[in-house]
């Protein structure tokens, strides 16, 4: 489901599978659990200077709430009610990986190789930084193309990350209408830059990596600082704001 490597302070966080399927990266309970899983080892083990990457193999970087989970469990007990109560565990679950993210201690950048849609891309938008392939994947939300509403959380995530009215506007009022590519999700600020093939994404995620990690900043005192640009979604998610002083005045 994932895996974790680490390389000196960088940590890579790796979204694998072993079948096409697999690959989508589906958000079912037992992936955001395997995330949630990786993130807090990441936190037990951080320390000033550290960084995140998440990466993911195949032609996704992740397609969403898995909603064929879903059906199988609305199948299973012969309700379509219980289809509807397992897809809003889901959201509510996922909740805690987007919390995780936004109050890691240490910067956080996905590097996105493939598509990232609905809540595969609020996973990749609760980084700090977004790095995209030109050469393959789109972004979009979807969830006006299947009849749901945006979870509180999503939607105020959206509103703190794409600063234009006009682009939060185009990316979910128009959903599967609106398949941004690495150049307009540029344009629209979803992603920090553009590359030309995979593997340059993931080499360019990688320095930026080294790169902060090599400020040595303090990771409680980032974590902090990045909640506090994001009061409204923080504050739906519940993470609480904390002061931080220097060690030494």
């Amino acid at each position: 489901m994932c895996t974790l490597e680490k390389r000196g302070d960088l940590f890579i966080l790796t979204l694998t599978g072993d079948t096409k399927k697999d690959q989508e990266h589906r958000l079912s309970p037992h992936l955001i659990s395997s995330i949630r899983s990786a993130l807090a080892q990441v936190k037990s083990q951080a320390v000033n200077g550290s960084a995140l990457v998440t990466l993911a193999q195949g032609r996704f970087f992740s397609n969403g709430f898995d909603l064929r989970h879903a059906q199988a469990v609305g199948v299973k007990s012969g309700s379509t009610q219980a289809a509807v109560a397992e897809l809003l565990r889901m959201v509510d679950l996922f909740k805690g990986v987007v919390a995780d993210l936004l109050s890691l201690p240490m910067p956080t950048i996905a590097a996105v190789t493939g598509h990232a849609a609905a809540a595969g891309l609020i996973l990749a938008m609760s980084h700090d930084y977004v790095m995209m392939t030109s050469s393959r994947g789109v972004m979009y939300m979807s969830e006006l193309d299947i009849g749901m509403t945006l979870p509180d959380y999503f939607t105020a995530l959206i509103r703190g990350k794409v600063g234009s009215a006009g682009a939060r506007r185009e990316l979910v009022l128009l959903a599967r209408w609106a398949k941004v590519g690495a150049a307009r999700a540029a344009e629209m600020g979803i992603v920090d830059s553009a590359h030309g093939t995979a593997e340059e994404v993931v080499d360019a995620a990688m320095r930026m990596g080294e790169e902060l990690g090599k400020r040595r900043w303090s990771g409680e005192a980032y974590a902090e600082i990045r909640k506090a640009l994001y009061p409204e979604v923080c504050g739906l998610l519940g993470l609480k704001d904390a002061t931080v002083l220097p060690s030494k005045l």
